[in-house]
């Protein structure tokens, strides 16, 4: 069995992998595909339950700030690989130092 802490950012990561699908269900909603907004109300629902699962564990400000992170860098790699969004040397080294920011947050999360 995992620990709290463990088992809490498990939850914090399929939230923001919830929040990638929403963001990418998104690109298709303007289009009309109503599949698309099940998709979206899925997703969502799906990652603000996981990320609440998670804030009981991991401090909210903490929990949020991974969250967003997790998803802005998950949207970011969906855009660029299936949508062809363009993106620059310094983006890709922002992304970077996010990617670095929420492992810092983890690596330093109190075991409690």
């Amino acid at each position: 069995m995992l620990d709290p802490v463990t088992q809490a950012w498990g939850a914090l990561l399929l939230a923001g992998l919830f929040e990638v699908g929403f963001t990418t269900a998104m690109h298709w909603t303007d289009k009309g595909k109503w599949w698309a907004e099940a998709l979206f109300l899925a997703c969502i629902i799906a990652s603000f339950s996981f990320l609440q699962e998670a804030a009981k564990t991991i401090p909210i400000a903490i929990a949020y700030a991974a969250w967003t992170g997790i998803g802005a860098v998950g949207t970011l790699l969906v855009s660029t690989l299936f949508f062809r969004t363009n993106i620059s040397a310094s983006q890709i080294a922002f992304v970077c130092l996010l990617i670095a920011s929420v492992v810092g947050l983890k690596l330093t999360s109190a075991k409690t």
